[in-house]
């Protein structure tokens, strides 16, 4: 999603953008982590390093993940409500994937 990759290109230096690529690498490979539901579809990574990044994602089918955004603990309210949003624009207002 360009949401995402806007965020991740305006991470202020390369230490907070490795952190974020390993995490997403991790999740590649079947290391999913430090991860919860947070409702609608949208699961949040978590990356307990620098000001506590979430990554927010959704399962568009079995084992396809797209990536919908990004931030901090201290944007996460807003960037849940932003992530759903995009599920459900995503969705075209049908309740699953």
């Amino acid at each position: 999603m360009p949401e995402f990759a806007r965020w991740m290109g305006g991470m202020k230096g390369i230490e907070a953008r490795s952190l974020v690529s390993m995490r997403i690498r991790r999740l590649q490979v079947g290391l999913v982590g430090d991860v919860r539901d947070v409702g609608e579809g949208v699961f949040e990574l978590r990356i307990n390093s620098g000001p506590g990044y979430r990554v927010y994602g959704t399962r568009s089918d079995g084992s396809s993940v797209t990536l919908l955004c990004g931030g901090d603990k201290g944007s996460q309210a807003r960037d849940v409500a932003r992530a759903k949003r995009m599920v459900r624009a995503l969705r075209g207002g049908r309740s699953t994937l």
